[in-house]
């Protein structure tokens, strides 16, 4: 392990606010919240009781000794349509775990923490099983210790929130509680390998009236491999992870109802890929990828990132002649800088060669890399009118929000071509060329929001709430956008409730300017290709328009039934349209599109994909969930259901004037099936918890359903099928004293795999994708968690 950088002064700050700070006891039940969805604050808040679906997901128990060491695994296992695949062999993607609601794009769910936007990644997903072409928000950069709660809004919610919100809202609520806490964990794959250390750290101290808590967390997590003996040389598994995060989370209370309020984040993540393997003598590889002198046996290119993760949120509550205010200011940035390690530039190898040299290059070169960063300005007013119409909370706002967008280029070795090709070997460094001069960008845009919502309750059994959103653009223009939704209380424990919404999602700065030549392997076979940006000379020539936003309509049906404390029932359907959906695009050629011919040859590459808004598409689906408390013997037993059913079908190709003839390469097979069936069409998770005195077992049957992939040649090629499958997950608690917790369990202990398919035609040329639970097989964990 590497030395841990933001983690020293915080861990020994925690201990010494344990040791000589008087803790307060946990905050009062009965505090008022906001729950997602609603601009209200209530008094206690119920998935039964909202107008629109909510899950509500306290994560002391996750993180004091689950199974799952971050955020988007625990999700994935916790709620019915959140969706997350750790990917391999997809380049970048590999190092950021991508997340989604509802079968959609990473990029059409929303994040907030504490109620603010929380900013995107800079990594645009280029390959992988998951989210192809979009971008979405790192939920593993923040520490499960961290978290008091997570809301999953699962409808759409633009009109309230801004862009993105089409398929939902995450809400991420942070501790500010009096205390500490710690927790240490280890994990690993029955295969021996993957081996996974978390130490995370909690200390909540009373400061100014107020509380601040502070969280770190180091994590490193070694890579797994499943590759099979004539794979080699390959490495198919979990990529190497290594983070350093630090959260501080408070209020202070100033003056009457005046609070100030701060969120700040810091984590730096090590993380490493491989790449597709290059062979050794004998191989079609010498010398165009290798050189016999340095990797004689072949070798696997490692693919580095160095991430940096930042995070600020200031704000001042107050109240003005009656009126809740909330004036804050957040700030967020991503940064991946790549290198890549355990490779070569065959061009520079192979000149060095024939000049009578011994046939070397480097073997470690800088690759460059891209950054994200926004800022977010918030006024939020609101105000509840016991009165009006039998209570009526009124709330606007206004927002204000930049980011900006920048590529920054590779050491030349990442890139160039030493010879022209005159000596046959290939430009760049092997598993991931460098991004070059012509990448680099930096690019800005603004927009600015309104919004207005009003929630009454006209009688006992019925309330509404409607609410409409205007944003302006600088780079594309407007949208106005609204959502009606309400309940209907038709006896005491049945309540039934709907929604009707407009919404949109912009263009993403990533997916306007992000630019980069690479190699894509296909059919074994090395292909070099170029992701060309809107409004670059590609896209010009094929006739694609500037990019624009998508336009969603959502609408929702669904009902609540709670007979009593000890049961609870919620059953949502819903539709999702969205126009003008932006995509990446197939591969066009010289052969598909002679057209780019020339352009394609000055450029050096085969190939080459835009993005471009060129689909519609339709969403419908169920979410149930269901839970049940009951006494069992001389213990407690609490059931729970959670099951997400979902159809996603392209219902139209939308393509510029010049590409009207080559909509089966604007949306090949294979890409549609990406759109219909990125994640699987069900998933559902049916948990046992039973506890007795010091003692709470758990088991969780997860049941994932089928997913049909496309491949490279077909048609006539089929599709790869992948079967349902079902899993199951084991833990075992031991309260051994009031502050000390031992857990031990185990993930899909049965070691299920995908359905097996013809490794020459998946993305990442294994017999399997990373899709539903991934392809790992088992593992076991054990968590120690103590209470000062």
């Amino acid at each position: 392990m590497h030395a841990i950088r933001l983690l020293p002064t915080a861990l020994a700050a925690l201990t010494l606010i344990s040791t000589t700070a008087a803790l307060a006891q946990e905050a009062s039940s009965l505090e008022r919240v906001t729950v997602v969805g609603s601009r209200k604050s209530l008094p206690a808040a119920s998935s039964t009781e909202t107008l629109v679906p909510v899950d509500i997901y306290s994560m002391g128990k996750v993180a004091e000794g689950g199974g799952q060491f971050d955020l988007a695994q625990s999700l994935q296992y916790l709620s019915p349509s959140f969706n997350s695949t750790r990917q391999t062999g997809a380049d970048g993607a590999d190092l950021i775990d991508s997340a989604a609601l509802r079968g959609l794009g990473s990029d059409q769910t929303l994040v907030l923490v504490n109620g603010k936007r929380r900013h995107t990644v800079a990594l645009v997903n280029l390959f992988g099983a998951r989210n192809r072409g979009a971008t979405g928000t790192d939920m593993n950069a923040l520490p499960l210790l961290a978290i008091d709660n997570v809301q999953v809004l699962r409808d759409g919610a633009a009109a309230q929130y801004g862009s993105d919100a089409i398929a939902g809202v995450i809400n991420i609520q942070l501790k500010k509680k009096a205390g500490c806490e710690a927790v240490a964990g280890y994990g690993q794959y029955s295969a021996g390998d993957g081996k996974n250390y978390l130490a995370s750290a909690y200390c909540g101290v009373k400061l100014g009236g107020g509380v601040l808590g502070i969280t770190g967390e180091y994590q490193d997590r070694g890579r797994s491999n499943r590759a099979r003996p004539e794979d080699f040389p390959r490495i198919i598994g979990d990529t190497k992870v290594e983070n350093s995060t630090i959260y501080l989370n408070g209020e202070f209370p100033l003056s009457g109802a005046d609070k100030l309020y701060v969120t700040a984040g810091a984590q730096n993540r090590d993380a490493s890929s491989a790449a597709y393997g290059r062979g050794g003598v004998g191989s079609a590889d010498i010398p165009k990828r290798n050189s016999a002198a340095m990797y004689p046996d072949g070798f696997v290119p490692f693919i580095n990132g160095k991430i940096e993760d930042r995070a600020l949120i200031a704000g001042w509550r107050s109240q003005i002649s009656g009126w809740d205010t909330d004036l804050s200011q957040t700030y967020g940035s991503n940064r991946l800088h790549y290198n890549v390690s355990n490779t070569l530039n065959a061009s520079i190898a192979n000149k060095d060669l024939l000049s009578g040299g011994k046939g070397v290059s480097a073997t470690r070169f800088d690759a460059g890399g891209f950054e994200f960063k926004q800022a977010t300005t918030n006024l939020d007013v609101s105000r509840f009118f016991p009165d009006l119409l039998g209570g009526s909370n009124v709330a606007f706002g206004a927002e204000y929000r930049s980011e900006r967008y920048n590529i920054f280029a590779g050491e030349p070795g990442s890139y160039i071509d030493a010879d022209g090709l005159n000596f046959g070997g290939n430009a760049g460094s092997q598993g991931f060329p460098g991004f070059q001069p012509a990448d680099v960008t930096n690019r800005r845009r603004s927009s600015y929001a309104g919004y207005a919502d009003w929630e009454v309750t006209l009688t006992e059994a019925l309330t509404l709430d409607a609410a409409l959103r205007t944003e302006h653009y600088s780079d594309f223009g407007s949208s106005t956008i609204g959502k009606l939704s309400g309940s209907y209380r038709l006896t005491p424990q049945w309540l039934l409730r709907g929604a009707a919404s407009t919404g949109f999602r912009a263009p993403s700065l990533q997916q306007l300017y992000f630019s980069s030549t690479f190699t894509d392997f296909i059919g074994d076979r090395p292909v070099p290709v170029q992701l060309a940006p809107n409004g670059s000379a590609i896209t010009n020539a094929a006739g694609v328009p500037p990019l624009k936003q998508e336009k969603s309509r959502n609408l929702s049906l669904g009902t609540t039934f709670k007979p009593g404390r000890d049961f609870d029932l919620t059953v949502d359907l819903y539709q999702i349209k969205i126009r003008d959906r932006i995509v990446l695009s197939g591969r066009f050629d010289a052969n598909n599109f002679p057209v780019l011919a020339p352009l394609l040859d000055s450029l050096g590459v085969e190939q080459t994909a835009f993005f471009v808004n060129s689909v519609n598409t339709r969403t419908r689906g169920l979410d149930l969930t269901a839970a049940y408390r009951s006494t069992l013997g001389p213990g407690q037993l609490n059931t729970f259901l959670a099951l997400n059913i979902s159809r996603t079908r392209v219902t139209a190709v939308n393509a510029p004037p010049k590409l009207q003839n080559f909509t089966d390469v604007l949306l090949s097979e294979k890409e549609r099936l990406y759109i219909e069936q990125g994640g699987p069409r069900a998933k559902g998770t049916l948990g046992f918890e039973y506890s007795q005195g010091a003692w709470t077992g758990e088991a969780k049957v997860i049941h994932f359903g089928s997913q049909t992939l496309g491949t490279f040649d077909g048609p006539p090629v089929p599709n790869a099928h992948y079967k349902p499958k079902t899993s199951m997950d084991l833990g075992l608690s031991w309260q051994v004293t009031p502050a000390l917790k031992l857990s031990a369990g185990g993930n899909n202990v049965f070691n299920v795999k995908p359905t097996k398919q013809d490794a020459s035609e998946t993305d990442n040329s294994f017999i399997y994708e990373s899709v539903q639970f991934g392809l790992n097989g088992a593992s076991y964990y054990a968590r120690a968690y103590y209470r000062f």
